[in-house]
């Protein structure tokens, strides 16, 4: 029997032969993942109504909902391939199962699951009149999409209120359908193991620390030289920050900088930003350039205070005038955002789809944005998601104790 990771590498090559259109590439290897039965029967139904074959469609979404009766999307996309081969009566009958699968739910919201739609209530009675049309059934289907617009009025401005008109009208209606090209998707974390770790990483060549070990004429490259204690301290070139790094302790201040490396600087009292960077930059150019610094406020309830100009980086300098250790910068940001503060996973928080972000408890995640007032988007350990604002707090300096969370209910 094949292993799970080889499983799910065809998955995800199946979904991304999907994405570029190889209808027969994707078949073959949705065919091979046994795991996970009901999602690789729907994906194989989509690809065959993507292929122009409804009939095997059919097929391929009744196993589907075989082995989940409670998928209320494969009953749509069932009633979709009985719609196309002209069946309206089981078109009809599997869009009124998708709508008792909803029970009494506005929507189904299938992102976390690997599916990126959302099945609307609202829109299984739009197919439900599209069959009712094709049957005949024309004060049914106008009674249908009525129904619709009173309970989701807001909706009328999408096609409901124009649908209602067309049938009025006794013109037939199109149903809807999950948009072509999405399909169940494997999670990242399953991805994440199937990727090669190089522990070691790469040999890098640099001019031996030697002095008579170098060909004649060859002048050691300046590079940060290694701290005994295993931080970087940036060589006293005599440039950067107006001779910074050169000044004697008196007119200048530590400061510490954790970045992929943890970097000891030198730098004047009430430095700006730019000449700071730049000081920054001898040693780690990347993060430098990119990432926005914070700053360690142990007295704030967010600890890691960003730093977006000049105002925030002279109250850091402030701050830092009475601690022992001087200013602690730290480069914090994901794919260029900033980071709004910081929070605290109360409690273990297991990804529920492709978006979400894995939490352990104890761990300080950068919150990225505010999604509602139920979940926010973090970054954590070089990863973006979502998570639910109830499993994490402001950071307190303590982790949490053990204690049951939230429920949290498995949709995988």
């Amino acid at each position: 029997m094949r292993s799970l990771g080889e499983q799910v590498r065809d998955w995800h090559r199946g979904a991304e032969a999907v994405a570029r259109g190889d209808w027969g590439s994707a078949l073959r290897l949705f065919s091979g993942v046994v795991e996970l039965p009901s999602r690789m029967s729907f994906n194989v139904g989509c690809v065959h109504l993507l292929a122009g074959d409804p009939e095997a469609a059919l097929q391929a979404f009744d196993q589907a909902v075989t082995k989940d009766t409670c998928m209320a999307v494969g009953f749509l996309q069932r009633g979709v391939a009985h719609f196309q081969l002209e069946r309206f009566q089981e078109a009809l009958a599997d869009f009124q199962l998708a709508l008792e699968q909803l029970r009494g739910n506005s929507v189904i919201d299938y992102t976390q699951l690997g599916l990126h739609f959302r099945l609307q209530a609202w829109e299984v009675l739009y197919n439900m009149a599209s069959a009712q049309c094709r049957l005949g059934l024309w004060a049914e289907a106008a009674d249908t999409l009525a129904e619709a617009v009173s309970k989701w009025p807001e909706r009328a401005q999408e096609g409901l209120a124009v649908a209602l008109y067309h049938v009025q009208k006794r013109a037939p209606l199109q149903p809807r359908q999950v948009p072509p090209g999405e399909v169940f998707r494997p999670h990242r974390r399953y991805l994440e193991h199937l990727e090669p770790m190089d522990f070691l990483g790469k040999a890098k060549v640099v001019v031996s620390a030697v002095p008579d070990d170098r060909p004649s004429g060859v002048q050691p490259e300046q590079r940060p030289s290694v701290a005994p204690a295993g931080k970087m301290v940036p060589s006293s070139s005599g440039e950067g920050l107006r001779g910074a790094a050169a000044q004697d302790s008196k007119g200048s201040v530590a400061v510490t900088v954790q970045c992929t490396l943890t970097v000891e600087l030198q730098a004047p009292r009430g430095a700006g930003l730019a000449g700071l960077r730049a000081l920054l930059a001898e040693a780690l150019p990347a993060q430098a350039q990119q990432a926005q610094l914070s700053y360690w406020a142990p007295e704030d309830s967010k600890l890691w205070v960003p730093i977006p100009g000049e105002d925030a980086l002279q109250k850091a300098w402030r701050d830092a005038a009475s601690a022992p250790h001087g200013l602690r910068l730290q480069c914090r940001g994901a794919g260029g955002r900033p980071v709004l503060y910081q929070v605290l996973a109360q409690h273990d928080y297991l990804a529920q789809g492709p978006e979400d972000l894995d939490l352990r408890r104890g761990d300080m995640v950068d919150v990225l944005a505010e999604v509602d007032e139920a979940w926010l988007e973090g970054h954590r350990h070089g990863y973006i998601g979502i998570f639910p604002k109830s499993f994490v707090a402001p950071p307190s300096g303590a982790v949490p104790k053990p204690g049951p969370g939230p429920e949290q209910e498995d949709r995988l």
